[in-house]
């Protein structure tokens, strides 16, 4: 029986590794965290929507439920050429056949960035948020300032999505509360149109949304500095905040960076389209990066999102099997991307999409907020196989 290990126990990594010991791998999942996060549905701890463990699920619960090995450690060092990896504590695995990374991605440095809270941080920090969020509600009045940041250097690497989610959900809670007149919330971005990415039907429908609801604007303009009181911007403005909620750009693991395997400008992994990184002389090695970890190749619109790294981990799974078997009918990811999402606002939602051949947001009122909470439901009960996965999902 060939052995793989999987570095990472997000999306990508559980999924490959549910996917591989069906086909009757050993397979070691290591991750720094005992629980898998539902990153997408944590937007409900801070409004107190949602607890913490409602969106954590146990590896042990998924290792019981698949049958993987699990191994709660991180990662120290990756050697490519040596074919081991390092762990904090000392370990070394060395006797795998194939290493399938999907540890995610590091965050932007920005200076003063401990003086902010990201819903897309570690998970702690939704519990921090909710803590920050309390204070200002019994003071009764306050003003809080949420947005989100890119990279340069790759353009898939940002994630706003939840920012939006968040700020109007904070928004909900507070009118809900009969106190949102007396708080004054900003959504900021230093690209001039957050949410373009979407598409344009998305960026018009946002705009009425923001206007809708009172909620301010602070585009177009680079940070310089996030204060205690607030966000300075390069042309010397200030946004006074009493809160910031802000969501950093990918960036290439640290690990990554300092490993010798192939990386863009970024610091992501580089593959090929079947998520296999290539040798100098262009043969397949053993190696294959899933998830944000990864450096994604296509539309200048794509972006990194948990289903994308779902489709990276079966199909990564599938390739290894293909591979085994003599086979060669590869499967790739380049024909999977596109923006799926259901932008929840806490009293409704929104449908957005977006392929290489159309884009749209579809407003929910009211069944979308459900129709999010029904997900997340899914989503833990599919991954420890008491419910059937629906296919393409």
């Amino acid at each position: 029986m060939k052995k793989v290990l999987i570095l990472g126990g997000g999306f990508a990594g559980v999924d490959a590794a549910s996917h591989l010991k069906k086909m009757d791998y050993d397979v070691t999942l290591v991750s720094e965290r005992d629980y898998f996060y539902i990153f997408p549905t944590s937007i409900w701890v801070p409004t107190h929507e949602s607890e913490f463990d409602d969106v954590c699920v146990s590896l042990q619960s998924l290792k019981d439920a698949h049958g993987f090995n699990v191994l709660i450690d991180s990662v120290y060092q990756i050697s490519y050429k040596q074919n081991s990896v390092t762990f904090k504590s000392g370990l070394v695995i060395d006797d795998y056949d194939y290493l399938i990374v999907a540890m995610g991605a590091s965050k932007m440095k920005h200076k003063g960035v401990q003086n902010t809270l990201s819903i897309c941080g570690a998970p702690e920090q939704s519990l921090k948020i909710r803590e920050a969020l309390d204070k200002l509600v019994e003071k009764g009045s306050g003003k809080i300032a949420m947005g989100f940041g890119g990279n340069p250097k790759d353009s898939s690497a940002v994630r706003g999505g939840p920012g939006f989610e968040l700020l109007f959900n904070v928004h909900n809670m507070l009118k809900k509360k009969g106190i949102r007149e007396n708080f004054e919330l900003t959504f900021f971005a230093p690209m001039a149109e957050p949410g373009k990415r979407m598409g344009p039907q998305a960026l018009k429908m946002m705009d009425v949304l923001f206007n809708k609801l009172g909620i301010k604007k602070h585009f177009g303009k680079k940070i310089t500095e996030f204060a205690q009181e607030g966000i300075i911007f390069e042309d010397g403005s200030k946004l006074e905040s009493d809160f910031t909620m802000f969501i950093p750009a990918g960036d290439g693991h640290v690990v990554i960076k300092e490993s010798d395997l192939p990386q863009n400008d970024a610091g992501f992994i580089k593959t090929d389209d079947f998520s296999c990184v290539l040798n100098a002389d262009g043969s397949m090695s053993n190696v294959y990066a899933i998830g944000d970890v990864a450096a994604l190749e296509g539309y200048e619109w794509r972006a990194k999102q948990g289903h994308i790294a779902e489709v990276m981990a079966k199909n990564a799974a599938h390739n290894i099997e293909q591979r085994d078997n003599g086979g060669s009918d590869f499967k790739g990811y380049n024909e999977h991307l596109n923006i799926l999402c259901v932008m929840d606002s806490g009293d409704g939602a929104a449908f957005v999409y977006r392929d290489e051949k159309r884009a749209f947001m579809l407003p929910m009122p009211v069944i979308g907020h459900w129709m999010k909470k029904a997900w997340g439901s899914y989503c833990r009960y599919s991954k420890l196989g008491k419910i059937p996965r629906i296919p393409g999902m």
